[in-house]
């Protein structure tokens, strides 16, 4: 892969991120309007703070390219993050909702 396949990739899976921090936050919330406990109140914040860290990180990957650098060595480290935050967020937006 070279480095513009690999920044996709890895915007796609910010993206995605965001999609499942979304959901996570719309549950949380509507369980804090309800139930008002600080644990709920906490994975609210959670939720926020990384959908602003993937956010950055799109409008980085759209606006400057070579926030990483220009080794494509980062970029991969880079893409497997973003896969590994995708399949732990997919995790917790399928226990949250059963």
């Amino acid at each position: 892969m070279d480095l513009t396949t690999e920044v996709t990739i890895a915007t796609a899976f910010s993206g995605g991120n965001l999609v499942l921090l979304g959901i996570l936050s719309y549950v949380w919330l509507q369980n804090y309007r309800r139930f008002r406990t600080p644990l709920v109140l906490g994975l609210l914040v959670f939720s926020v703070v990384l959908m602003l860290e993937n956010l950055v990180a799109v409008l980085f990957f759209f606006t400057e390219e070579m926030l990483y650098g220009y080794e494509l060595v980062v970029h991969r480290v880079m893409l497997v993050l973003r896969g590994l935050q995708f399949v732990a967020l997919l995790a917790l937006v399928y226990v949250t909702l059963k």
